[in-house]
């Protein structure tokens, strides 16, 4: 369901979301995330995620409103003549000029995560990673090789920040995420519990992805772009592994290695 509103200018008090798109953080404090673009909006409203509202030019809106007419919420829908205008609403160029505000869902518990996965678990937990288009990246590899959980460390950013949802391509609206406020307990817990928790490290000792057991219940750990894995996230592992790669080369973006590893994990397991 949906009711139209035709405007010109970002004065309502629904349209706040849009205006402040450039602070985040606030959005994050309200509960809510901006969806930018046509296949992000488009998986959006096809998630169970609770739609606030939408924000369209005019020409576009009958691409989206079967989905529209779908969703039980009764979702107003804010139509500009074209996107121009809403560029100049917003106060910044986009390439499709589609957006919509969602609801950030409650966080998933670790308890959560594993009763709704089943083994083999395939799990992934970020320490420090503060750029929200590279843990967008790393979102959207997760989902594509079957990660059934993401585990967030208290240093790292949102992945519902507008530019971490926009990189995930709406992958993040199928995976579950556990916030830690202290990851490396969270990975001693895991561990209790059988979960295998492989830190994914360039300078591990010579041991390579190819060496590591991710057959069984695991968590690939992953650290931030500068830094790597903190001592005591690298210290709450089982073991540190490394990607092979030219001696001019010492790591990759953490996007590209989670690629890698997951990767190894699903050929291990006879899903490649």
């Amino acid at each position: 369901m949906f009711h139209l509103h035709h405007i010109e200018s970002l004065d309502l008090p629904e349209l706040a979301p849009y205006r402040t798109m450039k602070r985040p953080v606030e959005h994050e404090t309200q509960g809510i995330f901006v969806a930018e673009g046509d296949k992000v909006v488009h998986r959006l409203l096809l998630s169970d995620f609770p739609v606030v509202s939408a924000l369209l030019p005019t020409k576009r809106f009958a691409e989206f409103e079967p989905l529209l007419k779908s969703r039980l919420e009764n979702i107003p829908v804010f139509l500009v003549a074209n996107k121009q205008i809403l560029e100049a609403l917003v106060g910044f160029d986009m390439f499709q000029g589609v957006l919509a505000v969602g609801k950030i869902p409650a966080p998933v518990t670790l308890e959560g995560a594993l009763a709704r996965s089943s083994p083999p678990r395939l799990l992934v937990a970020v320490d420090g990673l503060t750029n929200s288009e590279n843990l967008g990246v790393l979102v959207r590899n997760c989902v594509a090789f079957g990660t059934q959980a993401l585990f967030v460390g208290e240093t790292c950013a949102s992945p519902f920040l507008r530019r971490a949802v926009r990189n995930s391509m709406g992958a993040i609206f199928q995976l579950p995420v556990v916030e830690s406020a202290n990851l490396p307990e969270t990975l001693r817990q895991l561990r209790a519990r059988g979960v295998r928790c492989i830190a994914a490290h360039p300078h591990a000792s010579g041991r390579t992805i190819a060496q590591a057991d991710f057959t069984g219940d695991c968590c690939l750990v992953a650290g931030s772009e500068g830094l790597g894995l903190s001592p005591a996230t690298l210290a709450a592992c089982d073991e540190a592994v490394a990607i092979p790669m030219a001696m001019n080369v010492d790591s990759l973006n953490v996007g590209n290695a989670a690629a890698v590893f997951l990767y190894e994990a699903c050929r291990q397991r006879g899903q490649m």
